[in-house]
């Protein structure tokens, strides 16, 4: 018998209950999530953290207050919290992100902000069971094929879930993409999706992809899916953890609930 047979049958099952019973076994426990928002107001004219913020992803009002925090184009570099001096932005523990409607990444101090919470289309019957997954790099920087790669492993095996990539786009029912949509790489992920059989759906996986990131005003830079396809899942993370991606894939299949409604989680 090899030795990793007989090594695998001496540690037993190595992959997680997670999602699948009510447990945190996540494997992201004691990480770092997006910025989370306190009830500390902001020092006056402080503007430190929109100024260190290297995606713009912060707004002030007239008085330097913190306004908006757009999640979409946030990639949890910790600096906003780093530099604010009356803690109004700490460190968060959230990190699962998924929406379905790309406003409801953007978290305003204005309570009367309307939510995004209707659902223009069910998923179809026959995605709840099983689906696969064309993947495409449209520029990034290999951080989220890393974390995608992960899903496959023994922990989180996403085969358990009826989840599966496949090399084809006529064999896929779901494009999903990284990366910030370059000039070069427009066109392939357009015949990619082209290729597809309906019915279809779009994965927006990783703030690149959602807005184009640290590189959306470069010259080689995009600025994300926005206006290219119709998402139906945007996932900010750079990059997003594997038990992120499992989340958003989860709802898209409408097989765990929208956590994330105005920018502020919710309970499931």
């Amino acid at each position: 018998m090899p030795l990793w047979t007989l090594r695998g049958l001496g540690q037993g099952i190595a992959t997680t209950n997670w999602p699948d019973r009510s447990q945190s076994d996540t494997g992201q426990q004691g990480g770092y999530g997006m910025p989370m928002i306190s009830a500390v107001p902001c020092h006056d004219t402080c503007r430190a953290c929109a100024e260190v913020c290297p995606t713009r992803a912060i707004e002030l009002d007239t008085r330097g207050h913190l306004a908006t925090l757009d999640y979409g184009r946030c990639i949890a570099c910790q600096l906003c919290v780093e530099a604010c001096p009356s803690d109004t932005l700490q460190t968060g523990t959230e990190w699962a992100f998924g929406v379905r409607e790309r406003e409801d990444l953007v978290w305003s101090l204005d309570p009367d902000m309307p939510l995004a919470r209707a659902l223009t289309s069910h998923i179809e019957a026959s995605f709840r069971g099983s689906l696969h997954i064309r993947h495409v790099d449209a520029g990034s920087c290999n951080g989220c094929e890393s974390e995608l790669q992960a899903l496959v492993n023994p922990f989180y095996n996403l085969h358990r879930l009826g989840i599966f990539f496949t090399p084809s786009p006529r064999a896929a029912d779901l494009l999903l993409v990284t990366g910030t949509v370059t000039a070069a790489m427009r066109e392939p992920l357009l015949a990619t999706w082209e290729a597809m059989p309906e019915p279809r759906r779009v994965l927006a996986c990783g703030t690149c992809a959602v807005c184009g990131g640290v590189s959306a005003d470069t010259y080689a830079g995009g600025h994300g899916l926005d206006g290219i396809l119709p998402v139906d899942v945007w996932l900010p993370g750079c990059p997003p953890n594997p038990a992120a991606i499992i989340e958003a894939l989860l709802l898209l299949l409408e097989r765990k609930p929208q956590r994330i409604q105005g920018g502020r989680a919710h309970a499931s």
